[in-house]
């Protein structure tokens, strides 16, 4: 299923779901909602004739007045009141007044006069200062001719007298509430509407942009020359970039180009030394001098040999994207496997070696790399130590990290070239011959340092240069 269309399904489901049940909700709150501002103003109403009708019940006249006249007419009348959109054609209270015990004194409707409505809940609680409030049922068999009644105590001080009770029926209401929940339901539907053409849109512009970008990348992939596709999105746009940095170094011309350039330099001059050597061997020379071309030879192919194999080496762990075993190595065990392998080295420049790394300090990692890793840097030392020199190795526990570092007594680095010691080719001359490395050893050490998370660093420090690897130390 194409991407565009899994993202409006995702938006119709979203949309419609929460838009129905907002609806929904909002919809069954209309009924109670009319419902309660309707009995609040029976509050008010009952209060209000509470207070009119109250020197008539304590006097007893209240039949002998105009209000049931006034009742009586208040119930034929027609306000042809035009309330939003729905006609009031007639008024709907109904209104009684009950005495002391609860007997119907006077009624609007004139047909429960004299019957006792002690019983009923709003003059039964009102009776009792309570508030007294029902909603009762004009025929038991319809839910829809439910009536709402709201009662008021008549007072005469502190004594209740009598009770007025202002009915309204709940069919009365019906169209307004009616009328809110088609608006309502039309509003919704129309904003679930326009939430699912916003997400129509939204889905048709991402599959439109993302397929663009796939169709760069697949032109790109079959070695066609295409444009980057301008995106308008802030994500998108980034996404447009990493997918034409990707290209780059996908295609690498200039990372190629540099890399071929310098190698071929780098071989050039061994090259070169092997094939005068040759030529010269060609001719008669005494055995002393022959045997000196037999040996620069010999050096030199061991030179070119030396640069293939670290490239190699440089290769495979360039490739890697995770290391293939983490288990505890033991710097101080795996320093002296070194340092002994280097010892014919070391006792013929008569350095002083102190391996000041502490027995159980161990790193988590892969031995074989990690090896090479320090191999690689004894080297490094071992070149720039003068003769009589100081070598030395410890480590320091920094938290999570053991921080191994490796002194040499030397010549401080030039601040120039500090920065680029990482560098592939990037070489020194080293002080005994004059002469550069590969220039691959840094740059090894540096990728598997990588590989573990950690950290390369080689600075100047007071006596000498000092490289520092920042590991992940075995847990304690």
């Amino acid at each position: 299923m194409p991407l565009g269309i899994r993202i409006f399904l995702v938006c119709f489901l979203f949309v419609g779901l929460a838009g129905w049940f907002v609806l929904s909700t909002v919809m069954e709150e209309i009924r109670p909602g009319v419902r309660q501002s309707t009995e609040e103003t029976l509050v008010d109403t009952a209060n209000l004739l509470a207070e009119i009708l109250k020197e008539d019940v304590r006097t007893g006249t209240l039949d002998q007045g105009r209000l049931p006249e006034l009742l009586k007419a208040y119930g034929e009348r027609q306000p042809e009141a035009e309330i939003w959109g729905v006609r009031k054609n007639r008024v709907n209270h109904r209104i009684y007044v009950t005495d002391a015990a609860g007997r119907v004194l006077l009624d609007s409707s004139g047909v429960a006069v004299g019957q006792d409505y002690s019983r009923w809940n709003d003059v039964y609680l009102t009776l009792r200062g309570q508030y007294g409030a029902r909603s009762t049922r004009a025929d038991p068999n319809d839910p829809d001719s439910s009536v709402m009644y709201v009662a008021a105590p008549i007072r005469d001080g502190e004594r209740i007298i009598g009770v007025v009770s202002v009915a309204k029926p709940n069919a009365s209401l019906q169209p307004y509430i009616e009328r809110s929940q088609r608006r309502l339901a039309w509003l919704g539907a129309g904003l679930i509407v326009l939430g699912l053409l916003v997400g129509g849109l939204l889905s048709w512009w991402l599959s439109r942009s993302l397929r663009r970008l796939r169709n760069y990348a697949q032109a790109v992939s079959e070695g066609q020359r295409a444009e980057l596709p301008s995106m308008s999105g802030g994500e998108l746009r980034q996404l447009a970039s990493a997918v034409e940095r990707m290209r780059t170094q996908l295609e690498g011309k200039a990372y190629v180009e540099r890399y071929v350039h310098t190698l071929t330099h780098e071989l050039k001059s061994p090259l070169a030394a092997i094939r005068g050597a040759a030529e010269l061997l060609e001719g008669d020379m005494p055995a002393e001098q022959r045997q000196l071309f037999v040996a620069n030879i010999g050096n030199e192919g061991a030179r070119v040999q030396q640069l293939i194999e670290r490239l190699l080496n440089l290769a495979q762990v360039e490739q890697r994207q995770g290391l293939e075993e983490q288990v505890p190595v033991p710097l101080r065990e795996l320093a002296e496997a070194l340092l002994q392998a280097q010892a014919a080295r070391i006792e013929t420049a008569g350095l002083k070696v102190e391996n000041l790394i502490a027995p159980g300090q161990c790193v988590v990692g892969e031995r074989f790399l990690l090896s090479q890793a320090l191999a690689n840097l004894l080297d490094n030392a071992l070149d720039f130590t003068p003769p009589g020199g100081a070598l030395r190795l410890a480590a320091e526990r920094q938290g999570h990290w053991l921080e191994l570092r490796v002194f040499n007594q030397g010549e401080a680095i030039p601040e120039f070239a500090l920065a680029r010691l990482t560098e592939r080719f990037y070489s020194l001359p080293r002080p005994a011959t004059g002469r550069k490395s590969t220039g691959l050893g840094l740059n090894f050490v540096q990728e598997v340092v990588g590989l573990h998370g950690g950290e390369l660093r080689v600075l100047n420090v007071e006596g000498g240069v000092e490289a520092r690897l920042r590991l992940p130390a075995v847990a304690d």
